[in-house]
């Protein structure tokens, strides 16, 4: 199966060109590398690496939180195109965080406010391997504390990068190496956190 690699990151307020041309990339280094892009199937920064991925020939699935294509475009005011598949939870914005970070094999955070930092503490907690954008404005900025504040054994392993394409493949090499033995929550023994320099 293909590597899934789920995009989380500001969907509303202010984006520069700058942030948006970053995400841009993300998702067309996804593609490129031929793994999926899972995104929330939302606008902003999600929907620019969606089309980054799809521009580039990749899959891209959207989880979305609405019940129906007419809820998601009409309820959500969120996007339709650039996706291939949209997957309807009905669970709203804060129920659909978590089916968006268990669907994904790795997960990547670029700008992003309070539900991309929910978004980042659930794939933390649950052990996922995680690639930071640096530069990318928002959270991303402050995940290098947050993480020294928690000090939580989770097994989550988190890959800092500026570069979108050289993130993306330092992260399928990380995953590559051992990709079963990603952490879960339901496991008892849990192996200490592991991060990785920017370098």
């Amino acid at each position: 199966m293909k590597l899934k690699i789920g995009v989380m990151g500001s969907a509303t307020g202010f984006l520069s060109k700058a942030q948006r041309n970053l995400a841009y990339e993300l998702g067309r280094a996804i593609a490129e590398n031929d793994c999926v892009t899972i995104t929330g199937a939302c606008p902003g920064l999600p929907l620019e690496a969606a089309k980054g991925a799809a521009g580039a020939g990749g899959l891209v699935v959207g989880i979305s939180p609405a019940l129906s294509e007419w809820e998601h475009i009409h309820k959500y005011d969120s996007p339709v195109e650039c996706h291939d598949v949209l997957i309807y939870t009905g669970s709203g914005l804060m129920g659909r965080e978590v089916v968006n970070i268990r669907s994904s094999d790795v997960v990547v955070i670029i700008g992003g406010r309070s539900g991309t930092l929910g978004e980042f503490s659930i794939a933390y907690d649950e052990g996922k391997l995680i690639g930071v954008v640096l530069g990318s404005g928002g959270i991303t900025s402050e995940i290098e504390t947050i993480v020294r504040i928690v000090r939580k054994k989770t097994g989550a392993r988190v890959i800092y990068g500026n570069d979108p394409h050289q993130l993306i493949r330092r992260l399928i090499r990380c995953f590559s190496r051992a990709p079963q033995k990603h952490a879960s929550v339901h496991e008892e023994m849990q192996p200490a956190v592991k991060t990785f320099s920017r370098k």
